[in-house]
């Protein structure tokens, strides 16, 4: 079975009544509708289970790591090898373009907690959202509370529809089916289970609609400052990367430029800088990260430390199971001058070294990413807003040691983010989103199977199927 690390807010655990323990999981209940029959008194009830919130967005199976895992190990034998054991991880890694069938079973651990842990969390924020009279401002302002709520319920549905739903561009979005839309708190009764609480999957469409709602309010009532928690810019470039999947160039300009111009971000003037935020900084974040998972030696683990990382000795706090094994064909992608084409840890693997801090917080969203998506979107427009797509790309070749590029096109926007943003967990929708052209190419994705293929979408959980008649089950599962 799938080994996990909870983080825990216990008053909020306890105010919730909500399981997050290895124990729990022979329990059958459907998640999409968790119990949340409980009662909240006071405004510091309200903020502790907010608190609980971020908890479950944290959590390993959520921005913790597996969620930007995934989309990086995805049928991509020729770039990233996993030689880890995890069978579940096993299956995902090993997707093909050859094999005739998916060998990802509905009972994959990683897609049943995904899941699971995504609609427990977005039902703490129902919660919070129902008791907002509870908020004077004594604590944390009301509007602070409620588009933190958003933010987060907003930020798990683009998740869940990307990950168990079809692409935006592959079929339509109005008729192909997501996951089911719970905006309220769900109090169930055991052995009361009726045809009444178990909602159906939502379309794509509606799915999107809603995230893009949650975050749009959600960006107009958080602070532009708001310590590692949800701010404004953080809504904002959620709303970009749901645009980017959309093929809404436009919106996504518009976004990534806000954030950009906010002045409340910047690059870090090094790579390196990026990374080892505990090893080398205390656990100061640095300036170019826009959200962020926070971690320390009392709260958190970093999932992408666990896969992706190992203990150096030479590096003290260090730590990882070595399993994610970076291959030559893709580092020589990179230009020889790149500093990120020898960001590696060699060991008897080939190691990102993004990822070795044991303590490190895990990137959401960087600066990086907003300029590289307003590069993208202003060429795609033949638009300038902001500054010219050449301008942004050489920005990011710059801080890798890059020289100036003369002119560039969509291929070249393609690799740079590629490169740039390897092992954050964007792999695999942007294949998804430019239906096959990533890595400066116009092939698919190395021995991967077709932008649109059904073995890119993952399973409805098993014991979800069993329990509520209405989930229909994705193509080419059983």
């Amino acid at each position: 079975m799938k080994k996990n690390i909870i983080i825990t807010s216990l008053l909020a655990l306890a105010l919730l009544g909500i399981p997050f323990g290895c124990a729990d999981r022979l329990d059958i209940k459907p998640f999409q509708s968790q119990a949340s029959d409980v009662g909240l008194k006071t405004e510091s009830d309200l903020v502790g289970t907010l608190i609980g919130a971020y908890d479950g967005l944290q959590d390993t199976d959520s921005y913790g790591g597996d969620i930007m895992l995934l989309s990086d190990l995805w049928a991509n034998r020729a770039h990233l090898r996993f030689r880890g054991t995890f069978a579940g991880l096993v299956q995902i890694a090993s997707i093909t373009n050859t094999s005739t069938s998916s060998v990802i079973t509905t009972d994959n651990a990683w897609a049943r907690d995904i899941w699971a842990n995504a609609y427990r969390t977005i039902n703490i924020a129902n919660l919070v959202l129902e008791n907002l009279s509870l908020s004077v401002g004594a604590v944390r302002p009301t509007n602070t509370v409620q588009g933190e709520a958003l933010f987060i319920r907003g930020s798990l549905y683009f998740e869940l529809a990307r990950l168990y739903g079809r692409n935006w561009q592959d079929g339509d979005p109005n008729q192909n089916l997501a996951v089911p839309l719970v905006l309220t708190s769900t109090p169930f009764e055991e052995n009361k289970l009726t045809d009444a609480n178990l909602p159906a999957r939502a379309t794509v469409a509606a799915v999107y609609a809603q995230a893009k709602a949650d975050l749009t309010l959600a960006s107009t009532l958080l602070p532009s400052s708001n310590l590692h928690y949800a701010s404004k810019w953080a809504a904002l470039a959620q709303l970009s990367r749901i645009a980017l999947m959309q093929g809404d160039f436009a919106a996504a300009l518009d976004a990534s430029n806000q954030v950009i111009q906010s002045g409340v971000y910047t690059l870090a003037p090094a790579f390196n800088d990026l990374w080892f935020n505990f090893i080398n900084f205390g656990g100061v974040a640095p300036k170019e990260y826009v959200f962020y998972m926070r971690m320390t030696q009392q709260d958190g683990t970093n999932g992408l430390n666990t896969y992706y990382g190992a203990t150096i000795s030479s590096i003290p706090g260090t730590a990882g199971r070595g399993d994610c094994d970076v291959q030559t064909a893709f580092v020589n992608l990179h230009e020889t001058a790149d500093v990120r084409r020898g960001y590696f840890q060699v060991t008897s693997r080939r190691l990102s070294r993004k990822h070795l801090d044991r303590f490190g917080h895990v990137p959401v969203i960087r600066l990086s990413e907003m300029y590289l998506t307003r590069a993208e979107a202003n060429f795609r427009l033949g638009s300038t807003t902001g500054d010219t797509p050449l301008n942004d790309i050489n920005r990011v070749r710059n801080r890798v040691g890059l020289a100036n590029l003369a002119v560039v096109d969509l291929a070249a926007i393609l690799l740079e983010r590629s490169l740039e943003l390897a092992f954050e967990g964007h792999r695999l929708h942007d294949i998804k989103r430019t239906q096959g052209v990533t890595l400066g190419s116009s092939a698919t994705a190395p021995n991967g199977p077709a932008w649109n293929s059904p073995k890119l979408i993952l399973p409805i959980p098993l014991r979800e199927i069993e329990v509520n008649k209405k989930l229909v089950q994705n193509e080419g599962y059983q």
